[in-house]
This record gives structure tokens, C-alpha cells and sequence, in this order.
């Protein structure tokens, strides 16, 4: 039977972020291709982390800069290792080269994380996310991730244009495979007048889903409450950090209600999602989750990045204050205008993200690497030159750290 090692950042929270939802996906597609999948992570498990045992995974709990990876990895040889973002490659990555040197590497980006940091950055230093100086050190690392790899994940139409064209990675290397959602085109969803009040949802361990909600407390909200005083904010998302908690207050209308068990139904029954993101990369799990159930989105040019492509957008984009606050209101109160953002959302969703479609060019581009890897690897012959340095560099340093902690 084929083997898929997986190693993760953490274990997939597929219930607190569009991260972990993703790993899941990809774990069943390998599962449905009959691979046999172990999983390990550095990271403990939590509450929140999918029972990967019942999906008949097996899972184990890694060790930086220790030999018992060699002995693992070696007693598996896999024949493909899956790295859940760049990290998980830089550290474990020479390893797996050298021990498993025929087994395929597959970089799963979630989002660009170098983009995410640039962006983030320069909202604090009060400017423009879409003028962020992108050409940083942890692009570096990130782009060597990429070309180490054979294959990397990209999760949004945008970022490989960034790739390609600005940094010029060889589209041989990358595949656009965003989130997959399972939706019935015809499934049933409330309408305008079922529905009342504002969400926004997300991971607060995630720095712009922290930033969109402290933004909103302090810029956007007293603005819409001052024009629907009747209206409310629900505030979900798992790890809420007492900056958060403290904000909760029913006489204003913004009730902060932490992680939320079924996010379909908190969904239902919003009549609106705000989800101004100021910075962040990749998809946005929560628009998604959105318009799967027929909800309307007010975001961002950020939020709303690589989510429609030619289609319309279902709901609003806006970027300053006053224009998310007015899009916001018109949008909350015009029943015309929330049933057409409603049908757009829906049309995203069925026509984008369908899962079943968006596999199978991936399950296209696995099965040609595994029969051709030398190949490609020949093609790609940049990606060894990075290997090797960072075969050198690293395991020099990962030995010298093994042997202090014996001392």
C-alpha cells in the first residue's frame, strides 16, 4: 500500500480554523486514493484537534532536533511526505532528503505566510497592505521552501500570480488548489427576513482575525449601532484573549460569544458577515463558510482576495471606514440588494470551490510526479542546489543541537 507521511505544524483544528478544515480535505482525498496516512506534529494536541485515529490515521507526537525522526521516518519510508507550511519543511525537511531521498515532497502553503507578515507590518506602520515591501528575509525562507519542494499548494489565484510573475517561481513547481466545499447548489438557506443581526467569525491566535476585531470594537461598530441601534454583533472564534472578552457589552451590541460548536448554523441565522480583515494572505475560510450558507459578506479587498475571479462578488468590498460602515447599513437593511448578494455568493461557491473539482487536477499532477519524480526533479534543477545547502547548513546545526542536549 502507498504511504503519505504528514507533518504538521499543529494537529488539524478543523472546527476552529479554515487551516485545519484544509488539512482534513486533504487527509480524506489521500485516504479515498487508498494511501495508508501517519501524522506527526510537534505540537500537543487540544481540545479542539480532529480524532485522527478514527479516520484511521496514525499519529505521533515529533521531536526537534532529535534522532528519533531519522529512526521514524526510516522505518516508514514514505512515499510521499506531506509539510504542513514552510516551517514544517525547514525543520524537517533535510531529514526526510536524505533518509527518503525518493519519497515525493509536497509543500501545502496554506497562505504565503511572508505576505501575510509584510502586510501585517505595514498596516502598523500606517500604510497600505497593497503597498507592502514583500522582498523580506522570510520571503526568502519561504521561496526556498517552495523550490526544495516537489510540488507546493497554493490556496489563491493571487498568490501564484505573485509567485510567477513577481518572484518568477516556475508554475512546474506550484499548483493552485484552493479550499474545497461540498455544497448542494439547491440547498435550502433562510431568507433576508429569517435572518437579524451581524457575525464575524475566526481564530483569535490568528493575528488578522485578532486585528479585524479589535478595528471593528473601535472604528466600524459604534458607527453602524449609532444608524441600527436594534442591531448586534455576534463575535465567535476559538482562544478569545481578554482583550477580546473584555469588549463584550449588550448595551452597545457587541456580544462576544467564543467558539462557535456548528459554525453552519451560526451562519443561518446572521443576516450579515462583517469580516474586515485590514492584512492576511490565502482564503478566507470564513467568507467561504459564509456564502455555503447563503450569508452576505461585507469585506475588504483583502478579505475578498482570490475568492470570485470574474464573478461578481456576494456582498460588498469596501476599504475605508465610512464606506464598509454605509455598505454595511445599505446592505443590512435592503432586502433587494442581500437576496442578489445572497444568489452571487452561492454562484461562488458552486462555480469555484466545488470539491470534487478541484481535486482532481491534483490527483492529475500526484500521479504524474510519482511516475516521473527524476524528471521532474531534473527540470527543476535549482531545487537540489537549494537541497543540498540547506541539507549542509541544517544539519550541522540540528547535530550540534543534539549533542548540547545530551550534555
Amino acid at each position: 500500500m502507498k504511504k503519505l507521511f504528514v507533518i504538521g505544524r499543529t494537529f488539524p483544528e478543523p472546527t476552529t480554523t479554515a487551516a485545519g478544515g484544509r488539512m482534513m480535505q486533504l487527509l480524506n482525498f489521500f485516504s479515498a486514493e487508498n494511501y495508508e496516512i501517519h501524522f506527526g506534529s510537534t505540537a500537543a494536541t487540544t481540545e479542539y484537534s480532529a480524532n485522527l485515529e478514527a479516520h484511521k490515521i496514525r499519529t505521533y507526537e515529533l521531536r526537534l532536533n532529535d534522532p528519533s525522526f531519522d529512526d521514524l521516518i526510516a522505518d516508514l519510508m514514505p512515499d510521499i511526505v506531506l509539510f504542513d507550511r514552510f516551517i514544517s519543511e525547514e525543520q524537517f525537511g533535510w531529514r526526510v532528503a536524505e533518509i527518503c531521498p525518493n519519497a515525493m515532497r509536497i509543500l501545502d502553503t496554506e497562505d504565503l505566510h511572508f505576505l501575510r507578515e509584510a502586510r501585517e507590518k505595514a498596516v502598523k506602520q500606517g500604510i497600505s497592505a497593497h503597498k507592502a515591501n514583500v522582498f523580506t528575509d522570510l520571503a526568502k525562507r519561504e521561496l526556498a521552501s517552495i523550490y526544495r519542494c516537489d510540488l507546493s499548494l497554493i490556496i489563491s489565484e493571487f498568490e501564484m500570480d505573485l509567485l510567477v510573475i513577481t518572484f518568477h517561481v516556475p508554475r512546474g513547481l506550484l499548483l493552485y488548489l484552493p479550499i474545497g466545499i461540498d455544497r448542494n447548489r439547491n440547498l435550502d438557506v433562510p431568507g433576508f427576513n429569517e435572518r437579524s443581526h451581524f457575525v464575524t467569525i475566526g481564530n483569535f491566535r490568528h493575528a488578522p482575525n485578532l486585528d479585524s476585531v479589535l478595528f471593528t470594537a473601535k472604528s466600524l461598530w459604534p458607527e453602524i449601532r449609532k444608524h441600527l441601534p436594534e442591531a448586534e454583533l455576534h463575535v465567535y472564534g476559538a482562544y478569545v484573549p481578554k482583550q477580546v472578552s473584555q469588549l463584550h457589552d449588550e448595551s452597545k451590541g457587541f456580544l462576544v460569544k467564543g467558539w462557535a460548536n456548528e459554525v453552519s448554523e451560526v451562519m443561518k441565522s446572521a443576516r450579515i458577515c462583517l469580516a474586515p480583515l485590514r492584512f492576511g494572505a490565502g482564503l478566507k475560510g470564513k467568507i467561504l463558510d459564509a456564502f455555503s450558507f447563503g450569508t452576505p459578506v461585507v469585506t475588504t479587498p483583502i478579505g475578498a482576495e482570490g475568492i470570485a475571479g470574474t464573478l461578481a462578488f456576494g456582498g460588498q468590498i469596501k476599504e475605508s471606514i465610512s464606506d464598509i460602515v454605509d455598505a454595511s447599513i445599505e446592505l443590512f437593511t435592503s432586502e433587494e440588494k442581500w437576496d442578489k448578494a445572497q444568489d452571487k455568493g452561492i454562484d461562488i461557491i458552486s462555480d469555484r470551490f466545488k470539491s470534487a473539482d478541484i481535486m482532481i487536477p491534483f490527483q492529475k499532477k500526484v500521479n504524474e510526479l510519482r511516475a516521473s519524480l527524476g524528471t521532474h526533479r531534473k527540470a527543476h534543477f535549482i531545487g537540489q542546489v537549494f537541497q543540498h545547502q540547506t541539507i549542509q547548513a541544517s544539519k550541522y546545526m540540528s547535530k550540534w543541537i543534539e549533542q548540547k542536549n545530551k550534555k
